[in-house]
Parts: C-alpha cells; sequence; structure tokens
C-alpha cells in the first residue's frame, strides 16, 4: 500500500526492537492493567489483614489513592527516562519496581506498608504503557502502527475484564495475599523476559549473585514463612543481634551487605552492571529533576484532591490547600521548562495540533468512560440486580468486552481510512449510545436492547484508543515517544478522576433537589407514612434521574471528544523553523 500524503515518514530507529520483546512488554502491560482493577474485589478483605475494620472504609482511601498518585505523578519523568535511557532499561526497571511493591504489599500487617506498596505498583504499572508504546512506535513506521497499537490498547483495556475474574478466581482458592504473591512472580519473570530478549549486555555474575541474595534476605524477612519463623534453628535468622534495635536481624544484615556490596561492584565495574549508577549525574541533568520534581508535585496534588474527594459533599478534597499547590507548581513548571536547555517534558514538541489534540481528546475520553466504569454497574444495582455486586459487574462486562475488540478494528480500520475519521466515529458511537442510556428505565437492563447499547458504548472507546495513539506518536519525533506517550496516559488518568467527582457531584446535586420536592411520607400517605408506596416510587425515580444525569454528561463529553478528534487530529506535523 503507498503511503499517504498527508503521514509523516518514518524515522529509522537505531535498532528496532524485536517482535519478543515487544509482546513481553504487552503481556506486562496487561497483568498490570489486570492488578489495577483487582482491589475492586479484595478490598474488604486486604483492609481486614492490614488492620482496618470494615466500618472504617474511609481509610481505603490510601490504598487506592496510592496505586493512582504513583501511576500518574511520575509518568512524565518515567516517560523521559524511556526517550534518553531507553525502553529495556525501564521497562526492566518498572517491573521490577511492580515486584518489589506486591511483595509490600502481600507482607504488609498495617496500613503504611499496604499503601507504600501499592504506590510502588502504580509507579511500575504506569511506566510500563508509555515504554510499550514507543516500543511499537519504534519498530513499525507510521503508515503500519495503528494495528500494533490498537492490540496493546485492546490488552490493557482486557485488564479491565480479567482484572475483577483473576482476583476473584486467586480467592477462591487462597487469600488477598496470593494475589500479590502471584504479581511478584509475574513481575519478576516478565523482567527477567524483558531483560533477555531486549538485547542487554550479559549482566555481571557477582553483582548478580549480590543482587539475589539482597533480594532473597529481604524477601524473607518480609515474608516470614512459618516454616523458618517458627523453626527453633532457623528462627534466629529473626532474632535481632542488638535487642534494643528490632531491624537488627542477620536476615537484615545479610541483605544490607549484600545491597552495599551490589553498589560497590556497580560503580567499580559498570560493563554489565546489575545497577547502572555510572553517569548518573550526567542523568540527572538530563533529565530535570527541578521540572521532574514539580510536575510530580502539581500531578500529585490534583490526582489526591479528586482521588480522596467523597462524591456526597465534595468535588475535590482538601482543595483550599491541594488546587493552590498543584497551579502554583503548573506555573513554575511551565517558567522552568521554557528555560531548561533539557526539559522533563518535550512543550515544544507538543506544538502540532495533532499533538495536542490527541491530548485533549484522551481527556475527554477519560471523563466519559469513568461514567460508564462507575454508573453501570449503579444502574443495574439499583434496578434488576439490586444489591448483587457479582450481577452488577455481569452487567458492565457487556461493555468492557468490547472495547479491547473496539481497538484492534480501529487500527485495522486506520490502514485505509484517516485516523482522525475513525476515532471521531468511535466517539459518537459511544455519545449515541449513552444517550440511549438516558432514557433506560427500571426494566431496560432484562432487554436486549440494552446488550446492543453497553456493546455500542464499548466498541466506540475501543475505535478511538489506536487512531488517538498513532496521530501522537506520528507527529512527534522518536527522541520523544516516550514522553508523548506518557502525557497522553496522564490526560486520560486525569480526566477519569476529574470526570467522576465532577458528575457524581452535579448528579447528587439533581438527585437532592428531586428528592426535596418529593416531599416526606406523612405529607403523601398520612395513614400509612411506614408504608407509602408513592414515596418508594418517588426515590426510586429520583434516582433513576441521578444516574441519567451521569449518562448525559458522559454523552456531551463523548460529543466533544468526537468533535475535537476530527477537527484536532491531523497527521501532519509542525514546520520547524
Amino acid at each position: 500500500m503507498s503511503r499517504s500524503p498527508h503521514r509523516p515518514p518514518a524515522e529509522p530507529a537505531a535498532r528496532a526492537p524485536g517482535l519478543p520483546l515487544v509482546v513481553l512488554a504487552t503481556l506486562a502491560v496487561l497483568v498490570t492493567a489486570a492488578d489495577t482493577y483487582v482491589v475492586v474485589l479484595a478490598l474488604p478483605d486486604i483492609l481486614t489483614g492490614v488492620g482496618v475494620g470494615l466500618d472504617e472504609l474511609q481509610r481505603a482511601t490510601p490504598i487506592v489513592g496510592g496505586f493512582l498518585l504513583g501511576y500518574t505523578a511520575t509518568l512524565p519523568l518515567l516517560g523521559r527516562l524511556a526517550d534518553l535511557r531507553g525502553r529495556v532499561p525501564v521497562l526492566v526497571g518498572c517491573l521490577l519496581l511492580f515486584a518489589l511493591g506486591s511483595l509490600l504489599t502481600a507482607t504488609a500487617d498495617a496500613l503504611g506498608p499496604a499503601v507504600l506498596g501499592r504506590g510502588l505498583q502504580g509507579i511500575g504499572a504506569g511506566g510500563l504503557v508509555p515504554a510499550t508504546l514507543a516500543l511499537v512506535a519504534d519498530r513499525w513506521p507510521p503508515e503500519r502502527r495503528a494495528l500494533p497499537l490498537g492490540v496493546v490498547g485492546a490488552v490493557q483495556e482486557a485488564g479491565a475484564v480479567l482484572g475483577p475474574l483473576a482476583g476473584a478466581a486467586v480467592l477462591a482458592v487462597g487469600d488477598w495475599r496470593a494475589i500479590f504473591w502471584l504479581n511478584l512472580l509475574l513481575g519478576l519473570g516478565l523482567a527477567a523476559g524483558a531483560h533477555l530478549t531486549g538485547g542487554a549486555r550479559r549482566p555481571d555474575p557477582v553483582g548478580l549473585a549480590l543482587g539475589s541474595v539482597t533480594a532473597i534476605a529481604l524477601g524473607l524477612q518480609l515474608a516470614a514463612p512459618p516454616a523458618l519463623a517458627e523453626d527453633v534453628t532457623l528462627g534466629l535468622l529473626y532474632v535481632p543481634v542488638l535487642d534494643a534495635l528490632a531491624w537488627t536481624t542477620p536476615l537484615v544484615l545479610v541483605a544490607a551487605a549484600a545491597g552495599i556490596g551490589l553498589v560497590a561492584r556497580s560503580l567499580t565495574r559498570p560493563d554489565g552492571a546489575v545497577l547502572p549508577l555510572r553517569g548518573l549525574r550526567r542523568l540527572a541533568a538530563d533529565v530535570d529533576v527541578a521540572g521532574s520534581a514539580l510536575v510530580v508535585v502539581a500531578l500529585g496534588s490534583l490526582v489526591w484532591a479528586f482521588a480522596a474527594a467523597d462524591p456526597a459533599t465534595q468535588v475535590v478534597a482538601h482543595g483550599p490547600v491541594l488546587l493552590p499547590v498543584a497551579a502554583l507548581a503548573t506555573a513554575a513548571f511551565v517558567w522552568h521548562e521554557r528555560r531548561t536547555p533539557a526539559p522533563v517534558l518535550p512543550l515544544a514538541a507538543l506544538r502540532p495540533v495533532g499533538a495536542w489534540g490527541a491530548l485533549l481528546v484522551n481527556l475527554l475520553v477519560g471523563v466519559a468512560l469513568v461514567a460508564a466504569l462507575v454508573d453501570v454497574p449503579l444502574f443495574a444495582r439499583g434496578t434488576t440486580t439490586p444489591g448483587d455486586q457479582l450481577g452488577a459487574a455481569l452487567v458492565l462486562l457487556r461493555l468492557l468486552v468490547a472495547v479491547p475488540v473496539g481497538a484492534v478494528a480501529g487500527g485495522w480500520l486506520c490502514r485505509s481510512v484517516p485516523a482522525r475519521v475513525v476515532a471521531a466515529a468511535g466517539m459518537a458511537l459511544s455519545a449515541l449510545a449513552f444517550v440511549a442510556m438516558t432514557q433506560w428505565d427500571a426494566t431496560s437492563l432484562d432487554g436486549a436492547w440494552s446488550t446492543v447499547v453497553l456493546v455500542a458504548a464499548g466498541l466506540g472507546f475501543g475505535l478511538a484508543i489506536a487512531p488517538v495513539n498513532a496521530v501522537l506518536l506520528g507527529v512527534t519525533g522518536a527522541e520523544v515517544h516516550g514522553s508523548a506517550s506518557a502525557l497522553a496516559v496522564v490526560a486520560r488518568t486525569v480526566g477519569m478522576l476529574a470526570g467522576l467527582s465532577l458528575l457524581t457531584a452535579v448528579a447528587l446535586r439533581r438527585f437532592t433537589a428531586e428528592v426535596d420536592a418529593i416531599g416526606t411520607p406523612f405529607e403523601l400517605c398520612p395513614r400509612t407514612p411506614a408504608d407509602c408506596p408513592a414515596y418508594d416510587a418517588a426515590t426510586d425515580a429520583a434516582i433513576l434521574t441521578q444516574l441519567h444525569t451521569v449518562f448525559a454528561g458522559a454523552a456531551v463529553a463523548a460529543a466533544m471528544a468526537a468533535v475535537a478528534a476530527l477537527l484536532l487530529l491531523r497527521e501532519t506535523r509542525a514546520v520547524r523553523t
């Protein structure tokens, strides 16, 4: 097929990655995406396991918010590292961080270690997406990369389907800790596979041995398996050498000594070093530490403001503090980035309309998508499956299974149809589906038409994935693909967080107004206020109005995304002067 005249020519990479590496990276995205949704089923058990009662569910916010914070706030830094140090080191490093976070979460007996573990898992999971998208862009030229980008997007979205199912399967045969032990094994295995298939140098055997000793000793200390900790002889490994210092157990001391040896070995033998410590000073200058810190503060404040909010009473949490901090950090970041020779974010590379247009479309897609993820199950629990969490999840599954299908189809269509048309059509389809949802009544989910609507919404979201990413990576250079991909993920995540708070707040106000207009059971049924069908029917109608309001807001966001895609996803680069 001849190259379309509006597509930019492919930029040759130094060495295109092998297909096995791309496959492993895509599997890593699947594993970490599934882990994002594991907490949905396991959260009550996790809280009990770390000493938090089920009557203190508000304390679960740091477990969920910690993952989101790690996932989002560090994405620009990790994307930049993927451009500076290469895709493979970032992939391996993120998988090892994900594995370490899994270990900390699996062995947590208090809320603090669990939050730290989930935060590290979030950092590792977030960094995998831009590195994998950049790998695809390195391997395939612009006119052929839409389909593989669609496959990566499909795999990422499949995590929303497989995560709860995998969590349920593990919980059926083990406890919640088994989920994170499995994540640990998968993270380590995928990290080893990425290192071997990525063409990296053979690691220094002495450094590898020291690293293994450090990891094993630390893992045994944290896990404290009863077969060792309760053994008369081997249990001495857990007895502090100095009674006043609980951390002076033989295992901790061995881990510390081996870790110090690993650092020394990596500094003195840089060839094949397990830890890439040489050149850190130069890397710190290239990666723009000050800019990275500012963007972490800005994104972190924004994410926490939305993630910790109680939608029933507020749009953002700690708004008087977090929002000014986010605004000041953003202003300082923009001022700094314009003056530094090596910015952490390629603001200049985002000048093409297609680049910032792709970010805007992703933001709007996030707003619409979160409405489906949250309110479709709520609608099901409030109508046809009252109190049945599994039944509500199965209703949402009708939408979710269509998203990966749409992602692959969108990539395939981009071979012959302009990307902006595919993305716009997809979001227009989702918008029409949400409009149909605003007409649902208490019995709508019992009919086949609701399945058609849900599948259409999922297909629409999926169709937009590959075109948006293809345009973004097509109008930016290979040297900033990691950073650009990271910004795409940030835009969608912020859209989901902001959309959840804003749509829920508006819907709750509408619900409150409807309930206030109903009156009291004593007014409607003065003789039998305790049994008042009129009041119950009016309350149910108010709940439906609340959910319809969210669906209407999602329809508006999806329609705006369709218009933005059609107008802004231009596949030409800005002329450099």
